[in-house]
């Protein structure tokens, strides 16, 4: 009933200390995907799909947490799984992938592991789709955008776009290209996810973000992605040493 894509980035932070980030995105033509399917940490990120259970992401993040790979963890999740065969799985951590169709997915269903692709690694994986084209359409987007080897943290004013606005791009071309096949179903979602191992003073508000029911998912997800962006920045140039100094009562605008 969807697409999705889940990505790990190895970088530096500003003291060139090694990092990971991990980000997850996904659409359907159901409402309240974000609800469902997408799963990330500082471990790692997960999608479960097609028929979901959402126990296999929310396991399989705990499994990476207590140390197992994540081919590990995912496989050992949809053994012990009796409705495996309408399952998809897939995800990214530290050091490996994971990709899983299940046998009884609603055509077209198919996967695209891309490891050995770019710097870290990603998978793709969808069902009920007009066809291979928008899993291919997906790799290819973030491939196309995945910054280099030694490029660093992406930041909000100079650098490649954030993790969180590729990932909405890698989105955007599965749509273009077909993406879910199921017209009649014009109720639509999208959402996306994105964690890191950076120690922060203060969260984000362009890193966990969904769309629950559009007409226009990708394109609704692209612009709250934006405000959040633009809110953000605002937020941080006018309030940031209050947030710091924890002085927010000190601020009368």
């Amino acid at each position: 009933m969807t697409f999705s894509i889940c990505v790990h980035e190895p970088y530096e932070d500003d003291d060139g200390e090694p990092q990971h980030r991990f980000g997850v995105a996904v659409t359907t033509r159901l409402a309240g995907v974000g609800t469902l399917c997408p799963f990330a940490s500082e471990n790692g990120a997960v999608a479960t799909q097609s028929l979901v259970n959402v126990e296999l992401g929310r396991r399989g993040l705990d499994y990476l947490a207590d140390g197992l790979a994540v081919d590990d963890a995912l496989e050992a999740l949809l053994n012990a799984d009796d409705g495996a065969a309408n399952r998809q799985l897939h995800g990214v951590d530290a050091d490996g992938s994971f990709v899983f169709s299940g046998e009884e997915c609603k055509p077209w269903f198919g996967h695209h592991d891309g490891s050995d692709a770019v710097d870290g690694g990603y998978t793709v994986a969808g069902n009920l789709l007009t066809g291979e084209e928008t899993v291919e359409a997906v790799a290819d987007a973030y491939e196309a955008a995945a910054p280099a080897a030694d490029a660093g943290p992406t930041r909000l004013d100079d650098g490649p776009a954030p993790l969180s606005a590729r990932l909405v791009d890698a989105l955007a071309a599965g749509h273009e290209a077909g993406g879910d096949k199921r017209e009649e179903l014009t109720v639509q979602s999208a959402a996306l996810l994105v964690e890191d191992t950076e120690e922060r003073a203060f969260d984000r508000a362009f890193t966990d973000l969904r769309v629950d029911a559009t007409e226009t998912p990708v394109a609704d997800l692209r612009e709250t992605h934006e405000l959040a962006v633009q809110g953000h920045a605002d937020a941080m140039e006018r309030y940031e040493d209050a947030y710091e100094e924890d002085a927010m009562d000190e601020t009368t605008e």
